[in-house]
């Protein structure tokens, strides 16, 4: 085999991205050789669009027992996911799953047990993991050159949206269709690339609002609060309501400050550290000397075409993926985290019990528009 066969289960928005990089020749060793949607208006789509070469079918079921495909990327409404990822994995298919994971915990939990006794490649489209900004930063942290981290701060507001976007499709913003709002929806990137650089916190303590800037069941507007083992704390604010947003992602080591914001990455480094010099220093209000370094990176940011030829690579020659599967459960433990604190009005720490987040969480989906289906 010298390219894998792909499946996109969903030609939606993404769906179709993904096609169209594929279709350019962005992903040498893809092809799509089949598509799956259960919309009508999709499934016409593909047929006045699609070469003959590649399989239509209106369900994943079919797609799967097709013979046509060596992989799928399932790009459908987030309750799905697991599910599909489930059914594909038991036909030995390899699995790739678009961000989120899924919408709680318990059901994530199912797929990675699925996937330890699968013989397939299973990833995540963590697209942002691929940044050089982002990779950088992790070296740094995990390289303890600057010792321990002390705080971090990400403040993640440019993610404007109005109202139109939330009309624009039925199942958008509902607890039944969606499963949250800017957690769920816009943030899964940059809450995988919290933990991935900077760990998992111990508790979080989260205040968010629903529809506080939309017509809208779900989160639009959040503030919360983590702590670290090692007695770090961390805020996280995110909205879709700020027409001028920003993004801005601070962390404060004990030898240094990074900073990622405008697409680039400053570290400032103290000599001495502070924990050595907060003990040695006599002057009161004296700092300690602060120097600002260059930060080479590679420049290199592919995104998404980056995650399928990783993807493609590990199939084909057994590479590493940008990001395995069953790490999609910690970003959306965050967002579990902090959806399960504002409702209990209270501290949560992780882990935190699966049931009564998915029990809490059902309560919503029983009262929601409906709009969707989970």
């Amino acid at each position: 085999m010298d390219k894998v066969r792909l499946g996109i289960i969903g030609i939606g928005n993404m769906g179709t991205g993904h096609y169209n990089n594929i279709k350019a020749g962005l992903c040498p060793e893809v092809e799509v050789t089949a598509v799956a949607d259960i919309s009508p208006e999709r499934i016409e789509w593909a047929k006045n669009t699609l070469p003959d070469t590649v399989g239509i079918y209106e369900s994943a079921a079919e797609l799967m027992e097709s013979g046509r495909t060596d992989a799928v990327l399932i790009a459908v409404p987030h309750y799905s996911h697991p599910g599909l990822a489930i059914e594909a994995m038991r036909k030995g298919l390899h699995v790739m799953v678009e961000k989120p994971a899924g919408v709680y915990t318990k059901q994530v939990k199912e797929m990675n047990e699925e996937a330890k006794k699968s013989n397939v490649i299973f990833g995540m489209m963590f697209n942002q993991r691929t940044n050089h900004i982002y990779r950088a930063m992790r070296d740094i942290v995990k390289s303890g050159r600057y010792g321990e981290i002390r705080r971090t701060n990400w403040i993640i507001t440019d993610w404007y949206r109005p109202q139109a976007y939330y009309d624009s499709g039925s199942w958008r913003a509902t607890w039944s269709g969606e499963g949250g709002g800017v957690l769920l929806n816009q943030c899964p990137h940059q809450l995988d690339l919290w933990q991935w650089i900077c760990g998992m916190p111990k508790t979080v303590s989260c205040h968010m609002l629903f529809g506080k800037w939309h017509d809208i069941e779900v989160e639009d507007d959040v503030t919360a609060y983590v702590e670290y083992e090692n007695g770090a704390t961390g805020v996280f604010v995110t909205t879709t309501g700020d027409a001028c947003g920003s993004n801005r992602f601070e962390i404060q080591l004990d030898g240094a400050k990074l900073l990622a914001e405008g697409g680039k990455l400053r570290v400032w480094e103290y000599e001495p550290r502070e924990s050595e010099f907060t003990k040695t220093n006599k002057i009161p209000f004296c700092v300690p000397k602060i120097n600002e370094i260059c930060v080479e990176t590679d420049g290199m940011n592919t995104q998404h075409v980056g995650v399928l030829n990783a993807f493609a690579a590990a199939i084909l020659r057994g590479e590493p993926l940008v990001a395995d599967g069953s790490e999609g459960i910690n970003g959306l433990t965050l967002s579990n985290a902090m959806h399960l604190s504002q409702w209990l009005g209270k501290t949560v720490e992780i882990p935190f019990d699966d049931d009564l987040y998915y029990s809490e969480l059902m309560k919503r989906v029983e009262t929601s528009q409906k709009k969707g289906t989970c």
